[in-house]
């Protein structure tokens, strides 16, 4: 929902770091991979409680996804690079609430298990939707720079962001904020499964 927004103001600022990093002949998939295998750190990190650290890589992490899209696009952007940057999201996004599984199992587990449920509906209603806008060559109008058809919802990528980060400051509320989330997360999904379902069967009708 907030992505239309928020991409316009950072977009400028992670161009220009792009265009610092394609002169050094730094690649957008070795920026892909330096962010995830970082943000990989996140895990021990959140299962000992290094909240304020793990908030660093997370940012980290999302910083060097907005970079590499933006160096994608500097030098020619490839079909293996959307796809590792897709797949590699929704393994740190995962990384991230299984972290906070760790660090208080009794607490966080049953909650992190719903928001990895939740992940399963947005994640999948996404992505099915892009394979199909794929085959019949529909682009996305809102998010035309991106590798595959972005469908939009109540949760986005900044939504998540903005998810992780709140869990990471207010720890001890984690339970709520990942049943308040789940709870959004189904409505997107519900909506993108019903307006997706729709879109494709009046292509299909014409």
């Amino acid at each position: 929902m907030l992505d239309r927004w928020s991409l316009k103001i950072i977009a400028p600022p992670l161009q220009k770091i792009a265009l610092v990093l394609h002169k050094k002949g730094i690649s957008a998939n070795q920026v892909t991979i330096s962010g995830f295998v970082i943000g990989l750190m996140v895990i021990p990190l959140l299962a000992l409680e290094y909240y304020w650290l793990a908030a660093v890589v997370i940012t980290f992490n999302r910083i060097c996804d907005g970079i590499d899209g933006a160096l994608a696009r500097a030098s020619k952007p490839t079909d293996e690079g959307a796809y590792l940057d897709i797949v590699l999201d929704f393994i740190f996004y995962a990384a991230v609430v299984f972290g906070f599984a760790l660090a208080n199992p009794e607490q966080n587990a049953l909650a992190a298990a719903l928001l990895l449920f939740s992940f399963m509906g947005t994640g999948s209603s996404f992505l099915a939707f892009a394979i199909m806008a794929e085959r019949r060559s529909i682009a996305s109008m809102q998010y035309p720079n991106k590798g595959f058809y972005y469908l939009g919802g109540l949760a986005e990528g900044t939504e998540t962001i903005m998810l992780l980060l709140a869990c990471c400051l207010f720890p001890d509320y984690f339970v709520w904020i990942a049943c308040l989330f789940s709870g959004i997360c189904w409505l997107t999904t519900l909506t993108r499964v019903v307006g997706g379902y729709h879109s494709l069967k009046k292509g299909a009708a014409k």
